[in-house]
Order: structure tokens, then C-alpha cells, then sequence
């Protein structure tokens, strides 16, 4: 056994210099390295952990430079306010639940949301209505919010307090959250969106325009996804209209008491670095991306998607809608991130093989799903990388990326039946039983896979039988999943 087994393992992974099309988007550091103000960061890194001395200032009373920071971070991004989290998106997620909504209130959320948004909900004793999300038979994935089945939860539950929803979701794909945001006012409801993989949007013309910019009430970006920031660093924005000192509390409970001045620096030069460089950046990196894409997608058996594809991918999914305004010219994919690969593999192959297979030869992809691959590039991707994915996957076999579970699929995956809130589990007496065992209980947890982070069960659901596939086959694939242990669930007893 290893005396540091943290540090020597993380070292091990360094020395690999493994290729990174994952986060963060400083990517190993060159995100800093390339501007004369980062390398002095980088070269005084340890010297910067320093505490709130004299001279410094307090990030829960902010009165000197982080202010004057946090005023310039607003100012980029067009909010009413921004804020520095030190505790990741996850915090910002539960800020701006706690600062939105009062214990026992109804809100309509995005099932496809992130496992902190179920986790707020739950603490704040939230009564969540669910919107499913239309899973794409091409991708055998989530694309977007169902914009049919939101009209119909948002017309039977007009008393709700708010709309929770993510923009973009893992794979880049941007719903209609203009048209969301304009059907929540009509009714007074906040809209609170975790922008996670959105730090970068709106910085070139062509990125999805930012949920800032769109308008939504408070929204969560994580700078360590994308930009040159440090893991564990994001953004909270809130626009015009919000209680700016309930917020101010909320977000000060959640952080850190000692907040790291790395971490604080690191979102400073972000922003920095983004207002400054950043068009020209971003310009630079579609360029490259979208050169590799188009040499990638003559491979048989591969593509990435593109801007191409939301025409598709709105065609499908209004061949049987029966809404009007949906029928009518409204499209439920707005846009896609194509900073990001989604490589989308022929019918019956494996993007976890595929993953691995990459790995082998020092290509760190971000995830991978049972059809598709993602990678995330940030400016600091080089074009020699570029390159060299292009030719492995050029002499990838697809015959040996077969998947022997092809049959189990996304197609007909639904919300699972609700039969107790989420809150409500909490105080139930719960036991154990092996998954096979487990049709029909009610779970007492979140089951999550991990990545993308998004529940196939959450407290107080039914657990049936598209459930139990679909965590059988994420374990079979070596999928990390939250809340089963040793082949075991919780249920309420």
C-alpha cells in the first residue's frame, strides 16, 4: 500500500500526459502559461494560498478587490449580480433554490436536472412536479426538455413558484429556454437555470447565446468546465427583480467560511481572460474543431453532431406533436455547443468501448454513454490533438466496439411513478434489498450515474423495470453509480 496514495496516484495520472478533452478547460495549465499576468500566478501558485489579511478582503463581506471583481464579473455577463463560489455549482445550486423558493412550495422541474438540484429540493422540502425529457433514438440519450409535455405540467399546475431547468445539458444541446422563460412569466413563476456547461456561451457568435442574456431570474455557470479556472470554481448570476440580500445570505451559508484565494484568483482570471481574448479565442478553437469534425464524420460508423443536426433532431420530434404553437414553427432544440465532440456511434457499438479505447492511447475523453462519446475542449486544446484523435479513430475497428447489451436502450425510458416527496423519504424508516429484489419498492435514494450526474431514480419513486435495466447496464459498462451499494438499494421498509 501506497503512504500517499491521493498524491502518488494523481502524480501516476500526470506523468501519463494523457491528451485533455475533458475539464477543466485550463487543460493542464496552458490556460494560465499563455498570458504574462497567469504565468506569474502560476509561478507564485502556493505563495497566492494565502487567508483574509490586512490589505486582502472577505468574500462573505466583500468591500475591496473581490467586489471590485465580482462588479466586473457582473458587468461581463450582463447580470444584476454575479457571484464567486468556491464550493462548485453545486452550491450555487442550492443558493439559488433556498433564495427562490419557501419550504412546502411547487416547482416545475427538468427531470434531466443535475443530482444538486434533486439534493436542494429535497432540503428545502420542495413538492416537485417532473417534466420528462425527449430521448433521441439517434443518440439514445436526452436531447431537451419536452416542450409538449411542459405546456401540459405548466397548464395543470399554474400555482407553481418557479421553472428548474439545465441549459446546455451534457452533450451540448440547447433547449428552448427563451420560449420557457416567456411561458413561466405569464404566470409569475421564477426561472432558475444551472447553465454548468455554459460559462463560455455568447462569448463568439457562433455559441448559444448565454441564459443570462436570455433572461432567466438566476442562473449557475461552472468556470472549471470550459474556461481557465480552477475544479470547484463557478459563477452564480442573478438578473433584475431577485432579492439580492436573501441572496447575498443564501450563498454566504453555502460556501466555505475559509474561502481559497487560488480559487478566487483563478475566477478573476477567467473572466479576465475570457473578456480580453476570448472572441478571438473561442473564434480560433470552432475554426479547428470544425475542420476535425468534418474528417472525423467521413469515418463509417462515426459522427459528431453539429448545427446540422438540430434540424433533424426538430423534425423527429415533431412528427406526432399535437400543440399548436409547437406544431407551428416552435422548436424544442434552439442550438448546439460545438465546442464539444458528441461522437455518436453506429447502432449496436459502445461509447464506453470507445472511451477506453481512446484511452489506450492517451486520449482522456470527459464520458461516455452506452451510444456516444463526449469530449470538451477549451482554446487551450492544440491542433496536434486535434490530429492525432482523428487518426485513432481512423484506425479504430468498430467490430470490436460491439456492445453485447445493445438491446437496453433509452427509447422508452420515462419518469418513474412518484409516491412519496422527496423530503418525506427522509423521516421513513428504509432497509436494504438486492437489486433483483427491488421491482416495485419505493427507492430512498437517488440513483445516479455518474457522469453525467442526472438520476435514474429519485427519492420517493417507484422503482420498475426500465430503472432496473438501465442501472444493470450502467454497472455492466463500468458506470459509477451513486446510491447502490454492493449490488445493493435502499427502499422504504
Amino acid at each position: 500500500m501506497s503512504e500517499l496514495p491521493i498524491l502518488e496516484g494523481i502524480l501516476k495520472y500526470v506523468k501519463e500526459e494523457n491528451i485533455s478533452f475533458c475539464m477543466p478547460g485550463h487543460k493542464g495549465g496552458r490556460g494560465f502559461i499563455n498570458t504574462p499576468i497567469g504565468k506569474e500566478f502560476i509561478e507564485n501558485f502556493l505563495k497566492c494560498d494565502v487567508t483574509e489579511v490586512d490589505g486582502l478582503d472577505n468574500l462573505h463581506n466583500s468591500e475591496g478587490i473581490i467586489k471590485e471583481a465580482q462588479n466586473l464579473l457582473s458587468h461581463f455577463y450582463g447580470s444584476e449580480k454575479s457571484y464567486f463560489l468556491v464550493n462548485g455549482s453545486t452550491s450555487g445550486n442550492l443558493a439559488m433554490i433556498f433564495s427562490s423558493f419557501n419550504e412546502g412550495d411547487k416547482v416545475i422541474v427538468e427531470r434531466n436536472c443535475h443530482r444538486s438540484i434533486f439534493n436542494a429540493i429535497i432540503m428545502r422540502k420542495l413538492k416537485p412536479v417532473y417534466v420528462k425529457n425527449i430521448i433521441s433514438e439517434i443518440l439514445n440519450a436526452p436531447l431537451s426538455i419536452d416542450l409538449e409535455h411542459f405546456l401540459q405540467v405548466l397548464d395543470n399546475n399554474k400555482d407553481a413558484k418557479g421553472i428548474i431547468v439545465t441549459y446546455p445539458n451534457y452533450y451540448g444541446i440547447c433547449g428552448n429556454l427563451k420560449y420557457i422563460i416567456e411561458k413561466g412569466r405569464k404566470y409569475g413563476m421564477k426561472i432558475l437555470v444551472d447553465s454548468a456547461h455554459g460559462s463560455h456561451f455568447g462569448i463568439h457568435k457562433n455559441l448559444p447565446e448565454s441564459a443570462v442574456r436570455l433572461g432567466a431570474d438566476m442562473i449557475v455557470t461552472s468556470t472549471h468546465k470550459t474556461l481557465p479556472s480552477l475544479t470547484q470554481t463557478s459563477y452564480l448570476h442573478i438578473n433584475s427583480g431577485q432579492d439580492i440580500k436573501k441572496t447575498d445570505f443564501y450563498v454566504s451559508a453555502f460556501l466555505s467560511t475559509s474561502p481559497s484565494y487560488l480559487f478566487l484568483c483563478s475566477m478573476d482570471y477567467a473572466r479576465f481572460y475570457m473578456d480580453k481574448y476570448g472572441n478571438e479565442k473561442y473564434g480560433c478553437l470552432l475554426n479547428i474543431s470544425s475542420y476535425y469534425r468534418d474528417k472525423i464524420n467521413e469515418i463509417e460508423g462515426i459522427h459528431i453532431l453539429g448545427k446540422e443536426d438540430i434540424k433533424t433532431f426538430n423534425r423527429d420530434i415533431n412528427k406526432n406533436r399535437q400543440i399548436n404553437d409547437i406544431t407551428y414553427g416552435i422548436d424544442t432544440i434552439i442550438d448546439i455547443d460545438i465546442t464539444r465532440y458528441v461522437i455518436n456511434l453506429k447502432k449496436g457499438h459502445s461509447g464506453h468501448l470507445l472511451l477506453k479505447y481512446l484511452k489506450k492511447y492517451g486520449i482522456q475523453a470527459e464520458m461516455s454513454d452506452n451510444s456516444n462519446v463526449v469530449l470538451i475542449f477549451s482554446p487551450f486544446n492544440e491542433e496536434e490533438e486535434f490530429k492525432k484523435l482523428y487518426q485513432v479513430l481512423k484506425m479504430c475497428n468498430l467490430d470490436e466496439l460491439k456492445d453485447k447489451d445493445k438491446d437496453i436502450n433509452l427509447i422508452n425510458f420515462d419518469i418513474p411513478k412518484i409516491e412519496l416527496l422527496p423530503y418525506v423519504v427522509m423521516e421513513k424508516e428504509k432497509e436494504y434489498v438486492r437489486l433483483k429484489e427491488s421491482l416495485g419498492r419505493i427507492s430512498a435514494v437517488n440513483i445516479v450515474p455518474y457522469p453525467p450526474g442526472v438520476p435514474v431514480l429519485t427519492m420517493g419513486e417507484v422503482i420498475d423495470k426500465n430503472c432496473l435495466d438501465t442501472i444493470f447496464y450502467c454497472k455492466n459498462n463500468g458506470v459509477d453509480i451513486l446510491g447502490i451499494k454492493d449490488n445493493q438499494v435502499e427502499v422504504v421498509k
